[in-house]
């Protein structure tokens, strides 16, 4: 992973953006040229072409000029290194939410929770076997039509 923080503060301003983020995922697939990139985002030219050189300058799209067209192609370093970095922090964040799951583990064993007297009690109901416990009266069908239209607003 390179020293510099600069690197990594260039990457993640970078990858902040959705229309940017955009043309990384599209760029995985393989090189494009610049019109093909922009086509998807429905901005100008000019306006894209701004997208386009935060990207390169944070180290995550290289351009090169093939005749009149201009191609790009993801340049995987920058993304390395930003992985790397998450990767690091990924690790110590697992591990202190392994700890802190141990704890809570180990202090419901200790001092189980009593039941929150906020929470109703359901009664259980009794295990019907037969047709005798059934209710005598029946519940009544639903209407088979609907009433008489309700008023109408005028516009």
């Amino acid at each position: 992973m390179r020293d510099d923080p600069a690197v990594l503060d260039r990457v993640f301003s970078a990858l902040s953006d959705a229309t940017r983020r955009g043309v990384i995922e599209r760029l995985t697939h393989g090189p494009s040229s610049v019109s093909e990139l922009a086509a998807p985002c429905g901005m100008s030219l000019p306006g894209f072409m701004k997208h386009l050189r935060v990207l390169e300058q944070a180290g995550l799209v290289v351009r090169a000029k093939e005749g009149r067209t201009v191609r790009c192609e993801l340049a995987p370093q920058a993304l390395e290194d930003a992985a790397m970095w998450l990767a690091h922090y990924e690790t110590f964040w697992n591990a202190r939410l392994d700890a802190l799951g141990r704890y809570l583990y180990h202090q419901e064993e200790i001092d189980p929770c009593p039941p929150d007297p906020r929470t109703p009690k359901i009664p259980k109901a009794p295990l019907r076997t037969s047709r005798a416990f059934a209710s005598p009266a029946a519940t009544p069908s639903p209407a088979k039509r609907s009433g008489a239209p309700g008023r109408t607003r005028k516009p």
